[in-house]
């Protein structure tokens, strides 16, 4: 008999304890995940918004190693479906935006595009995003708080 996925009606909250926990609900999360989705992660420097999205690569059948693209701003994944990953933390506006090709990677719906620091570019985020709010609990514990933005 074949697993069914688990559904996330959102809003949705997780508390994790590790990495592996947050990674292993992220490869759960991914089952949800489909085209032309946008993915805006908010939280504080060292929140576990990386560790997330690694997870979230395994879950959508990447394959190699998924590192914040802190300074080349944009990384894309080959996998089923094409992961772009964007780190906005020094993205300063719409002028910065449009150097990262943000706009054309967003307007074509076979990609999911996952965002860091998407407080630095709110406004220009599609009305439909995907929130992902990670917040510190203490040195371990995160809590995950999944939403509609």
């Amino acid at each position: 008999m074949e697993k069914q996925a688990k559904t996330f009606e959102l809003p949705f909250e997780k508390e994790v304890s590790s990495s592996k926990e947050t990674v292993n609900f992220a490869k759960l999360f991914a089952t949800q995940i489909k085209k032309n989705d946008c993915l805006a992660f908010f939280g504080e420097m060292g929140a576990g918004k990386t560790t997330f999205i690694q997870g979230l690569a395994q879950g959508l059948g990447v394959c190699g190693e998924i590192c914040s693209p802190t300074f080349s701003i944009v990384n894309e994944y080959c996998g089923e479906v094409p992961l772009i990953h964007f780190d906005m933390y020094r993205v300063m506006g719409e002028d910065d935006l449009a150097t990262t090709n943000f706009f054309e990677y967003l307007n074509d719906p076979k990609n999911i595009i996952a965002i860091e620091w998407s407080e630095n570019i709110v406004d220009f985020l599609p009305k439909d995003y995907i929130k992902i709010q990670i917040i510190k609990l203490n040195v371990r514990k995160r809590l995950i708080k999944i939403s509609r933005g």
